[in-house]
């Protein structure tokens, strides 16, 4: 039986309609059917201009139509009501901010819950199979593009494990923050502690999620007559090795008694290949609302659900006539050196026109020969110069100020790359044989730039350093690298433009 009719609690039978508010287009009460026939009602927030956006599902027992107002139910919660809108359901993402983001959200009635047909059961097979289908269809919607999110606190985590497990094809990615989980999920980490029966909240749930117009799966029965683990518990745990999908999860050491554990628990056992862990030390609900949060949420839905990487590799073409970097490549062709054997060097400048973060690793593919010998030693920085053309030094080792941004290395006859290991952005060498040069034959190189931070202002600029020996040459006895025994003979040739469009690689990573 129900704990109460869903008009006791401000519910109101289900009516389809439409509106626009807050630059959003609002549907209450849309009808989805299950494969089974029955079916569930749901609120979908939208963008105005109806362009395909990624669905994010809130799927728990706590109605849709439900605003908490935590400061007053919750006096002691922290989430400050400027941190979420009228129109948030409990636990759940806020439409306003997401919908602003170009996002959906859908916020569910489960089955057998408020005023959706069918009868109720919790973190069960069958809600997952319902939670599935309405993936389903939430990603073949004409407004969806294609790719299904999942987001929300306790219940609405929990739920999300369930329903990962089946693997639904429009599912992109999920956000479980703070949601048990574990193998023995219900059992362990709520109803008993160590086999001691937990009083107080469990039997309180039921008050919550109980209110409905069929049937409720009698929660508190079954916990009298089952005071062990058996195939009924077994019914609600989950088979983590099955869940695939992108994860975000979320979890807190202060949660015990409650969400740490299986939040941990699901993080550790997950299959998931790209999975990321976030553990803080504040109270659930207020930290899920911050926006910090909000905004690293955004970054990985962003990946996972538009396909946006934060970072963009761009190349920077180098002109040797010019001792430049440019964005587009020259059809003429050209060339620079410098003497090998001292410390001569060519650079080459980009001055950045907007303000720029570079993180990640860079790339120098060069066109290069030597006139004399037959090999090439290289060494390469990474320079930031300020507007008035200063050189920013940077920590270097344990004990310099005068560092660059990163270094790269090259010996010409080690050019051979491991193909299975490299990337785009990052050359990686076999090192099994040497190919030697010939004087005045040009090879590409691949060099490997380390990986680096740096924010660039506008006006400032990146400096690209060429040359053959040890860009910093400290004197001796002072601890740093160094690279005594070179190869280099004569000059070294550097080409750029036409069929030796060199290029440096950069990573930039968008705010």
């Amino acid at each position: 039986m129900p704990y109460g009719p869903p008009e006791s609690k401000q519910g109101a039978a289900p009516v389809y309609h439409r509106s626009i508010a807050d630059n959003m287009l609002i549907e209450r009460d849309v009808a989805v059917t299950l494969r089974d026939g029955v079916r569930l009602y749901v609120d979908v927030f939208r963008p105005v201009d109806e362009k395909p956006a990624p669905p994010i599902i809130a799927w728990g027992p706590y109605g849709k139509h439900g605003h908490t107002n935590y400061s007053d139910n919750f006096p002691n919660c922290g989430v400050k009501p400027e941190h979420f809108s009228k129109w948030c359901a409990f636990e759940a993402p806020d439409p306003l901010y997401w919908v602003a983001h170009g996002y959906a959200v859908i916020n569910a009635d489960k089955r057998g819950n408020w005023y959706a047909e069918g009868d109720a059961t919790f973190l069960s097979p069958e809600e997952a199979q319902d939670f599935h289908d309405l993936i389903e269809w939430a990603g073949t919607q004409p407004w969806s593009n294609g790719k299904v999110g999942l987001s929300g606190v306790s219940y609405l985590a929990s739920s999300q494990w369930r329903v990962a497990e089946t693997n639904p094809p429009h599912l992109a990615a999920i956000n479980p923050w703070e949601g048990w989980a574990d193998t023995y999920r219900t059992y362990r980490e709520v109803v008993r502690h160590g086999g001691i029966p937990e009083t107080f909240f469990w039997p309180y749930l039921p008050g919550r999620w109980g209110y409905s117009t069929t049937r409720v799966e009698d929660l508190a029965l079954e916990t009298r007559e089952r005071p062990l683990f058996d195939d009924y518990w077994q019914s609600k745990a989950c088979d983590f090795s099955r869940i695939q999908v992108p994860a975000f999860i979320v979890a807190s050491w202060t949660d015990h008694g409650m969400h740490t554990r299986g939040t941990l628990e699901g993080f550790k056992q997950i299959a998931s290949k790209h999975k990321w862990l976030e553990v803080h030390g504040r109270k659930k609900w207020a930290y899920y609302y911050e926006p910090d949060s909000v905004e690293r949420l955004r970054q990985f839905f962003d990946r996972f659900l538009k396909g946006n990487a934060r970072t963009q590799y761009s190349r920077l073409y180098l002109n040797a006539g010019k001792r430049t970097l440019e964005q587009i490549t020259r059809e003429q062709e050209s060339s620079c050196q410098y003497a090998a054997t001292d410390q001569q060097r060519t650079t080459f400048d980009y001055v950045f026109t907007e303000p720029t973060n570079l993180i990640g690793h860079m790339k120098l593919r060069l066109w290069a020969a030597t006139d004399a010998g037959d090999d090439m030693d290289l060494f390469i920085a990474i320079q930031k110069l300020d507007r008035n053309g200063t050189l920013v030094p940077f920590a270097f080792w344990a004990h310099f100020d005068d560092g660059p941004v990163a270094l790269g290395w090259l010996r010409a006859s080690h050019r051979e790359l491991d193909e299975k290991k490299s990337t785009a952005w990052q050359p990686v060498l076999k090192h099994q044989r040497e190919l030697k040069l010939k004087p005045g034959e040009i090879v590409p190189l691949e060099i490997e730039i380390w990986p680096s931070g740096t924010h660039f202002d506008k006006g400032e600029t990146l400096r690209l350093v060429i040359q053959g020996k040890d860009i910093h040459d400290y004197p001796k006895p002072v601890m740093c690298d160094r690279h005594e025994d070179t190869v280099n003979q004569g000059n070294h040739i550097i080409y750029s433009g036409g069929k030796y469009a060199s290029y440096l690689l950069v990573p930039v990573v968008q705010e």
